[in-house]
């Protein structure tokens, strides 16, 4: 939200400067975001001179142009080459001299240099308003009245004067600081001083000749509805003042009448909408819901079907506006308007917040009304603004303010302990500044006694309604660096069961992201079309988009749509991981699981001078799968192929009917749903199932052996179906006590072998831990294990 610096000035009397208001508001719990200086016109004016045409001729070599000389109160008499068919002696004008850097409404700002055109020397610049920002007319340049003195700086003429800027991160509980009002109610609770309101009372009907009978159907959509009409206005520029304020916090001025309802709404938080009372048909207004289906085109020429819960403002036969969202396209304010009736209102928060959802639209006016306004607030926005549109309009006042309130909004009633206060905010705060603090913050004081006070809270502060948000208010304004931190902290020990979820997922965490894995965080919302078991997805009851209308199944898809992403910007070696749920709907029941995901893509690392890049595959998958499972500390598991349809090809690690682990490469399919080209690997890991095996592991403390381990290397054929684990197993099933690894060094599979056959040679690991193996010990075991293998697989050792 922006916040102007010279605006807030107009509520509140303050000698801080900007920086320093920045830090107050900050403390206040109304987070500065950042502050920045600002001109309503770019650049400044800066360089710009009033000047006085004191001779105008003919340029001798271009029919278009004209040969000026023009003082600017300098030492010197400049000559200007102007194009301007309305440049004449005697003018008073606006001059860029030389060396200013003009910024035009359009294209890119340009600096003013002594140059040459068709021969003559030009000085400068004599300026069009749009060349400066100062309009939008082209048609010649600006003249000035003839009492402008000579020399005085652009800037200081127009009244122009830099402001300061503040973006606050606004909360959304705060709906209440969601205008200059707002936020300096804040600051005048922190100074206990006084806001000074916009002074309506001026407000009259000049005259009652045009009279709007308005109907409000829906009271609980539309607790209050005021209004009031304008007649004889005319729609043109606003003044300069107008456009500034509004310039200032990024508003495009439009006109008069939409700038004024624009300025209200960021001025008293109130939003507010003109209608062009001659399109009013019947002269009815009426404040209803219409039928489902019900077509209406909106100010954006969009044609949208209405909700049967949509709250409409009509006319006497259709609907002219969505309450509280977005202005229909023919009862807006055009050129030719001169009749005005003027909506001011407090709608429903929660049925504003489903209409906009409804039809995707945010506007300034449903960001506040789905927050919560001030319903106390709708006649005194009302009259600034019909007393503004007056003023600035030339138009009367031409009927009372009509303010349909049957039940009017009470203020919250809640009482609070002081020694409530107290031990919440860890602080002794005095009764009577804790009472200063809340009468200062608007909120009145009911009844009191020695232990607390019984207030009653005003309907702007829709967020205050117990006594922790009270004490929240007073922690606030009081002042967070106020309070203390104490020198004495208590603590309590306490059990907890093992692992440590936590600390176990860092250890993890840290162990792929030292072997150059990046951890990634999707969204859990994604695409219903990703669904592998559309019967077991969560959806989304009010999605905000078909992209986002189910909870995630998988971590897959999110994450490849990060591969795209990343592969679309050339960074396409990708080694991610994820800790992330999944959620399912089964028998009714919905179902959370907490999952890890490895995923690979592209080569394995960066290309050097002395190596070549080569690609990832899915043995650099199965080592990070390996070391992860290795690093809990899990030993014993089955494997065996996987056969699932999220995979092209794969493993699965189990221990029974429990999966650990599957993983493997990613299905043509899933990679064409992500727009993904590449090769990519991935393992699928049940987080839950390993944190409750890492909870049984038991530690065991070794000695370090004394005695040294002996390697055998072993070559075979073997049939292409066996796999290396299967041989592993037979050698550790042969021998148990002395092997400690079995390790694959190298595969060969090609026409120099039978049919059907392929090599493989292994490497045996023995160790003894109480004495050194001799020669005939290791031949023993080594003849039991080639045995084995025969038998078992039909083994052919070569010698």
């Amino acid at each position: 939200m922006k916040i102007s610096y010279s605006w807030l000035k107009q509520f509140i009397q303050t000698d801080q400067t900007p920086q320093e208001l920045s830090l107050i508001l900050t403390n206040i719990g109304l987070e500065v975001e950042s502050l920045e200086t600002v001109q309503a016109v770019a650049g400044g004016l800066e360089g710009l001179v009033i000047g006085h045409v004191l001779s105008c001729v003919q340029h001798p070599n271009a029919d278009r142009l004209r040969v000026t000389t023009v003082d600017v109160g300098g030492p010197e008499i400049l000559q200007v080459v102007c194009g301007a068919p309305n440049v004449a002696q005697g003018q008073k004008v606006v001059v860029a001299t030389v060396g200013t850097t003009v910024y035009p409404n359009e294209g890119e700002p340009f600096k003013i240099n002594k140059s040459k055109i068709r021969g003559e020397v030009s000085e400068g610049m004599i300026c069009a308003e749009d060349e400066i920002g100062l309009g939008i007319s082209h048609d010649g340049i600006m003249v000035l009245p003839g009492d402008a003195q000579v020399g005085t700086p652009a800037k200081v003429y127009f009244k122009l004067e830099d402001d300061f800027l503040y973006e606050i991160g606004l909360t959304p509980n705060r709906a209440d600081a969601a205008s200059h009002l707002g936020v300096a109610r804040d600051l005048a609770a922190y100074f206990r001083t006084d806001i000074r309101m916009p002074d309506v009372s001026g407000f009259k009907a000049d005259e009652e000749s045009l009279l709007i009978d308005v109907k409000v159907e829906d009271t609980a959509a539309a607790p209050r509805y005021s209004s009031v009409t304008i007649s004889g206005v005319t729609v043109k520029a606003s003044p300069d003042w107008l456009q500034n304020k509004l310039k200032v916090i990024g508003i495009r001025p439009i006109n008069n009448i939409v700038d004024i309802t624009n300025y209200v709404l960021h001025d008293l938080g109130v939003p507010l909408h003109a209608f062009d009372a001659d399109q009013i048909k019947g002269a009815k207004v009426i404040v209803k819901k219409c039928a489902a289906g019900t077509p209406f085109v909106t100010l954006d020429g969009v044609e949208r079907k209405l909700s049967a819960e949509d709250l409409m403002i009509c006319n006497a036969e259709e609907p002219m506006c969505i309450a509280g969202v977005f202005g229909g396209k023919n009862s807006g304010i055009s050129d030719t308007t001169t009749n005005i009736f003027l909506e001011s209102a407090y709608f429903n928060a929660v049925s504003v917040r489903k209409t906009s959802k409804r039809h995707g639209l945010k506007t300034d006016a449903s960001f506040r009304f789905e927050r919560g306004t001030d319903p106390d607030m709708t006649v005194v926005a009302l009259k600034r603004a019909a007393l503004l549109i007056a003023e600035l309009g030339n138009g009367k006042i031409s009927s009372p303010v009509s303010d349909i309130y049957p039940e009017p909004v009470k203020p919250y009633e809640v009482d609070v302990n002081y020694s409530n206060i107290n031990r919440l905010i860890g602080a002794e705060i005095p009764a009577e500044e804790i009472k200063a603090i809340i009468i200062a913050l608007g909120i009145h004081v009911a009844a009191e006694t020695a232990d607390g006070l019984s207030l009653k809270v005003p309907a702007f502060k829709v967020d205050v309604t117990r006594e922790c948000d009270i004490i929240e208010e007073v922690l606030r304004i009081y002042g967070y660096n106020n309070i203390e931190i104490p020198s004495k902290i208590n603590a309590s020990l306490s059990y907890s069961s093992k692992p440590d979820k936590e600390q176990t997922q860092h250890v993890i965490a840290d162990m792929l992201t030292a072997n150059g894995f990046l951890e990634i965080w999707c969204n859990s919302l994604t695409k219903g079309a990703y669904s592998k078991a559309p019967d077991e997805a969560v959806q989304i009851l009010n999605p905000l988009s078909s992209d986002l209308n189910v909870m995630r199944q998988e971590l897959l898809m999110p994450a490849l749509e990060s591969v795209a992403y990343n592969q679309n910007r050339k960074t396409a070696d990708i080694k991610f991981y994820e800790f992330g749920k999944t959620y399912h709907l089964i028998a009714g029941k919905y179902v959370e699981r907490p999952r890890l995901l490895i995923l690979l893509s592209g080569n394995n690392q960066a290309e050097q001078w002395n190596q070549k890049p080569a690609p990832v595959s899915f043995y650099h998958l199965k080592a990070a799968v390996d070391a992860v499972i290795g690093r809990l500390g899990i030993a014993t598991y089955q494997l065996e192929e996987v056969k699932d349809e999220r995979f092209a090809f794969g493993l699965r690690y189990f221990r029974g009917d429990k999966t650990l682990v599957s993983f493997g490469a990613a299905t043509a399919a899933d990679k064409k749903k992500a727009d993904v080209d590449k090769d990519v690997y991935y393992a699928d890991f049940d987080w839950a199932l390993l944190l409750d095996l890492v909870r049984k592991n038991k530690i065991v403390n070794k000695e370090v052996p004394k005695y040294p381990a002996v390697r055998r290397d072993l070559s075979m054929l073997v049939d292409t179906d066996v796999t290396f684990d299967t041989l592993k197993s037979i050698a550790f099933k042969t021998e148990k006590k002395l092997i400690r690894n079995v390790q694959v060094f190298d595969v060969y599979i090609g026409d120099k072998l039978p049919a059907g056959k392929k090599s493989y040679a292994l490497n045996f690991t023995l160790q003894d831990e109480e004495q050194t193996l001799t020669d005939k010990q290791i031949d023993a075991v080594m003849q039991k294990i080639m045995y084995n293998l025969a038998q078992t697989v039909n083994a052919e050792i070569r010698k």
